[in-house]
């Protein structure tokens, strides 16, 4: 007999492409019928089967509070009882973009979209009028959302599900995207000496989450800075992932790199749809109404996206937040790392603040080539395995599991004791 899940998926199959109205939902890379959730509380998920599950997907990333955090939850009641769009000028808009200036000071200027594509796509398209070029270079599976010209050599559900790096992409747009590896600094050089006054843009993850949690090498986004600053190119951190994430004022913060521009999203929408873009205010003034680069969207500043934003960002800035998300998340990575060594199963396990993955390869993982080769087949099992005891995690061994603040020392517990159960299935199985 079907589970409510799989009668859902069914039904899912005949209207929505693939049954997903987002890829990686879908759960072809880890085997089996995707979970359909009825509702979020906390760190945890509840099915519409009445199974309840440790979340460490949180809606992939903006949740850094947990589900239904009561303070955000009143906020958008209270908000939404006045309107839930407007197409007009709201004061919260304006607190929205402050609080933003105010975390990132690289950012004077921002521009409120419905998500982080929208914020991608229009971060390039200055960046294109400002330099009068037409080329760009991202990062090899580095996902910058699914505009055209961003959809070479991503990572993300293009990974995931193995598809080939730009159907339907026009061949004149793939060919004005150059890509190279990730924290491989003679390629970058090589790069800009390949196609010199021709780059309008890098536009990169600072701390890739897209390929899984891949950090930085030391000296590579100082060189990135440099190299980018010498050829009259536009540096753009993508920190819809990373923003509010890794620290209150994203990797930027953490690293100390100044980009010129900025992509957010995700956590400054407190779970509601919503993206950024923004920097100095010579770039940002070229925005319409300001300047001729046009960019528009009917919901961008969405009332609701906004309230939920603002009262996710007040609460985490509150004194300890970052310093007890370090802990917990610090507690599980080692907690993994340990189940592994005591089972002899080779795992890599990458961090970045509340951002980690764990791949089933000996490591190091330092590029989109590295976690290609992970064991795939493997992860699928730990998936599957974790699942069964109330662990979901995320269903692709190219996406970076996220904790939240809601996660508790007795969830990562939980989570620590069902991934050694999980990893010592895997040498059996072997």
């Amino acid at each position: 007999m079907l589970s409510k899940s799989q009668q859902l998926f069914q039904q899912a199959l005949a209207r929505i492409p693939g049954g997903v109205n987002s890829p990686v939902r879908a759960f072809r890379a880890v085997g089996g019928d995707p979970v359909f959730v009825e509702r979020g509380e906390g760190s945890r998920i509840f099915s519409v089967d009445g199974r309840s599950f440790v979340d460490y997907v949180m809606s992939w990333g903006p949740l850094i509070l947990g589900h239904a955090h009561p303070e955000v939850i009143e906020e958008i009641t209270r908000v939404a009882r006045g309107g839930t769009s407007f197409g007009a000028c709201t004061e919260a808009e304006v607190r929205l973009a402050e609080r933003i200036a105010d975390a990132f000071p690289s950012v004077e200027r921002v521009r409120l979209t419905s998500s982080g594509t929208e914020a991608t796509m229009s971060a390039l398209r200055v960046a294109r009028a400002a330099t009068g070029r037409d080329k760009i270079l991202k990062f090899d599976g580095c996902y910058h959302g699914h505009a055209d010209s961003l959809l070479v050599k991503a990572g993300s559900g293009v990974a995931t599900l193995g598809l080939p790096d730009s159907p339907g992409v026009p061949r004149v747009l793939a060919e004005l995207t150059i890509t190279v590896p990730f924290n491989d600094i003679n390629a970058l050089e090589r790069a800009f000496a390949a196609h010199p006054n021709q780059l309008a843009a890098v536009i990169v993850e600072p701390v890739a989450g897209n390929m899984g949690c891949v950090p930085p090498q030391p000296g590579f986004l100082a060189m990135l800075r440099q190299l980018t600053t010498q050829h009259g190119t536009i540096l753009i951190f993508d920190e819809v992932i990373t923003g509010f994430r890794v620290a209150r004022g994203g990797a930027q913060e953490l690293f100390g790199i100044k980009p010129d521009l900025t992509t957010l999203g995700k956590i400054i929408g407190g779970g509601l749809p919503v993206g950024a873009y923004g920097g100095i205010a010579g770039l940002m003034d070229l925005v319409a109404p300001a300047g001729p680069v046009y960019q528009a969207g009917t919901l961008s500043g969405n009332p609701l996206a906004v309230a939920a934003g603002l009262k996710t960002l007040e609460i985490i800035s509150r004194p300890g937040f970052y310093e007890r998300l370090e802990a917990i998340s610090s507690h599980l990575e080692a907690g993994l790392c340990s189940a592994a060594q005591n089972e002899g199963v080779p795992l890599t396990v990458n961090r970045v603040g509340s951002m980690l993955t764990p791949f089933f390869t000996p490591g190091p993982v330092r590029d989109y080539s590295a976690a290609r080769r992970s064991d795939t087949a493997s992860f699928a099992r730990f998936f599957r395995a974790l699942l069964d005891r109330g662990i979901y995690w995320p269903p692709s061994q190219f996406e970076s599991a996220m904790v939240s603040a809601a996660h508790s020392s007795a969830d990562v517990e939980q989570t620590i004791a069902a991934a050694s159960e999980a990893i010592r299935q895997l040498v059996i199985h072997n």
